[in-house]
């Protein structure tokens, strides 16, 4: 049994309909989500350029409010027709679905965060999985997998730049003092960030024959730091799709998505696909 018995039969209705497409309900529902989702996006960057916003300012506000009272909804139906309310409202769309609908209401204390709104971009990934799009949503796998694996080797290449960039930030703000805007350590790494990133600014920069020395050899030894955190993920991508093929089959009870081809079991929760 897929829900408890206390549950009705609506549930599991309500359930394919949101969260499986393969029958024409479900891709119905998901097909008109995608429009309104875009509509939605439309809307909130017309209402940004202040040409439109003064003539039909209303409007836009009156259509926010209708896309955030349409997807505040879904949002709960989505929460109810779950087996495991928590298990949704803790995944990746579960958390973007919530991000979506924040800004409308926060606005109300904060004017002007209505535009996060724009973070509904990121529910148009659902498109891959309406239109069986499966070589996408298998490639969004694969990277999404590459990345949870490199992490560990991420945050130590990360916390070793951070190490590098604080011993730089003191040595430029000994080496070219205050005179020469290096007015402190934290300003100072802010200048060994840019450097380092090969973003180059040029709001500080060193005016000391030593302070140039030291900025040159960062900036050539920045081209071999941003090859690494590259390298590790091209790594664990390419382990990854050697793995073969996903399963696209939705779990019912977490709603976890990337099943091994052969699974019978959700890899995450256990309960049966």
């Amino acid at each position: 049994m897929l829900y408890p018995e206390d549950n009705t039969v609506w549930k599991k209705k309500l359930y394919k309909v949101i969260f499986e497409s393969n029958t024409a309900a479900g891709k119905t529902f998901d097909i008109l989500l995608i429009i309104t989702i875009a509509l939605s996006i439309f809307v909130v960057m017309m209402d940004s350029v202040s040409y439109y916003n003064s003539l039909y300012g209303n409007i836009f506000y009156i259509l926010e409010w209708t896309f955030t009272i349409l997807f505040t909804t879904e949002y709960i139906l989505r929460i109810v027709s779950v087996k495991n309310p928590w298990k949704y409202i803790t995944s990746f769309y579960g958390v973007i679905d919530l991000l979506s609908i924040i800004p409308t209401y926060f606005s109300l204390l904060v004017p002007g965060t209505q535009y996060l709104m724009l973070v509904r971009t990121l529910r148009l990934l659902r498109l891959f999985r309406v239109l069986k799009m499966v070589r996408y949503v298998e490639g969004s796998s694969v990277i999404l997998r590459a990345l949870r694996v490199s992490a560990p080797k991420i945050i130590v290449f990360l916390f070793t730049i951070f190490s590098i960039t604080v011993i730089a930030g003191a040595v430029m703000y000994i080496i070219e003092g205050p005179e020469n805007g290096f007015t402190n350590i934290p300003e100072s790494m802010y200048w060994a960030i840019v450097t380092i990133t090969t973003v180059g600014y040029g709001d500080i920069s060193p005016q000391t024959s030593f302070g140039k020395m030291i900025a040159s050899v960062m900036m050539i030894f920045a081209y071999g730091i941003l090859a690494v955190p590259t390298g590790i993920v091209t790594y664990e991508i390419a382990q990854t799709s050697s793995r073969g093929k996903i399963n696209t089959k939705t779990c019912k009870n977490c709603t976890f998505e990337n099943h091994d081809p052969d699974a019978d079991f959700c890899k995450k929760c256990g309960e049966k696909l």
